[in-house]
């Protein structure tokens, strides 16, 4: 039996070769690049390289090297797709996204529609945001805003994406597929429910209490102390203070936030009732017009990929090869498509970046479906 370190030796040598085996075959695939850029030719060509991970896994000895050699070369190749990508972009090749850039959104008469009425946080996060002399409107559902947007009745809708707790509002993500409207912006505040009475009510008096589905949920540990509560989902916590007001019912509260309260004249039977003190949500601000700030540090994309093994490692390597930090991946079930899903993800970076451009060029190529969302 041979020593250890003779083993080791050999092993060195061996990844000697590989290396100078592995820039040797780059700098090939540079002279493919060159030629498929002057002829106009795509980079990715599935049937050729299903023809050579077949004639690589025969040459090998053994039944068990085969599915190794197969995984090599599948690196190997994707790795030389990549390269071929940048030399795309350096050619001025790069992925068309339709976004034209602006130093600053354009507020200046320009009107605002949240989902909700007056007091939901969709209207605090608009005055977090906007400031509070911005034109604004309210509408009932999230399409409906997405759908003022689009029509121009609109010029920005406030929407929420995400909850630090209860996680995210899935309809939101499916609406910016449905929609060619794009996120512009994004802004966080923090949640904090109360329950809320008429005037002249007391604890003893409630037996039902109404809110979103989402308040309910952030509400959980509090509501878990009154059982005998029944519990209404409504369409938004606004409109479950507004609802009581209107009903004039001592034994019906309301979730929502402590603004609510002033605004329809409710008394906060007790603040802070939401388990979390660190709770907060994330709006996004939406446009219809394909914009974003030459500043803007974070993309937001979706993508669809065929119902095979390993399909979405080879999208989510085009981020680790360019270097891009990916901060949020979601996904969501693909409508009339049983099991099949869609991904969104967010990731730092500007769409002028040569690193992003090269990332989409790889995602448009291999992805059955690409559509980014916004750079904000």
């Amino acid at each position: 039996m041979k020593e250890l370190s003779k083993i080791r030796e050999e092993i060195d040598e061996i990844d000697s070769q590989i290396v100078a085996l592995y820039e040797k075959r780059m700098r090939l695939t540079a002279e493919v690049a060159e030629y498929k850029i002057s002829v106009g030719k795509p980079v990715l060509d599935k049937e050729r390289e299903k023809e050579k991970l077949s004639k690589v896994k025969s040459l090998a000895e053994s039944e068990e090297n085969r599915y190794g050699i197969g995984e090599l070369f599948e690196q190997i190749m994707a790795l030389s797709r990549k390269r071929q990508y940048q030399m795309l972009i350096q050619h001025g090749q790069g992925q068309k996204t339709g976004f034209a850039q602006v130093e600053e959104l354009p507020f200046h008469s320009h009107k605002v529609v949240y989902q909700g009425t007056e007091g939901a946080y969709s209207q605090l996060a608009m005055k977090a945001y906007f400031g509070e002399g911005i034109a604004s409107y309210h509408v009932e559902t999230w399409r409906d805003a997405m759908e003022a947007i689009r029509s121009g009745q609109a010029d920005y809708a406030v929407l929420p994406i995400e909850n630090s707790s209860a996680g995210i509002v899935g309809e939101n993500f499916d609406l910016l597929v449905e929609y060619d409207n794009c996120i512009v912006a994004e802004q966080t505040i923090k949640v904090e429910h109360a329950l809320l009475g008429i005037p002249g009510s007391s604890f003893s008096d409630i037996t039902c209490v109404y809110s979103h589905p989402q308040a309910l949920m952030q509400s959980v540990d509090f509501l878990e102390e009154h059982r005998e509560w029944k519990q209404v989902a409504v369409e938004n916590t606004a409109f479950a203070a507004k609802k009581i007001l209107e009903d004039g019912r001592k034994s019906q509260a309301a979730i929502a936030s402590q603004a609510a309260a002033g605004i329809y004249g409710l008394e906060i039977l007790k603040d802070s009732i939401n388990y979390s003190d660190e709770n907060s949500t994330r709006f996004i601000i939406v446009s219809g017009k394909k914009i974003c700030l030459k500043k803007a540090e974070k993309v937001s994309i979706c993508f669809e990929i065929s119902h095979e093994s390993g399909s979405l490692y080879h999208m989510l390597s085009h981020f680790i090869f360019n270097n891009l930090n990916m901060v949020k991946i979601e996904s969501r079930p693909v409508k009339d498509k049983s099991f099949e899903y869609r991904f969104f993800v967010d990731m730092e970076g500007n769409l002028g970046d040569g690193a992003v451009q090269n990332a989409l060029k790889g995602l448009q190529e291999g992805a059955l479906y690409v559509k980014v969302l916004g750079n904000y």
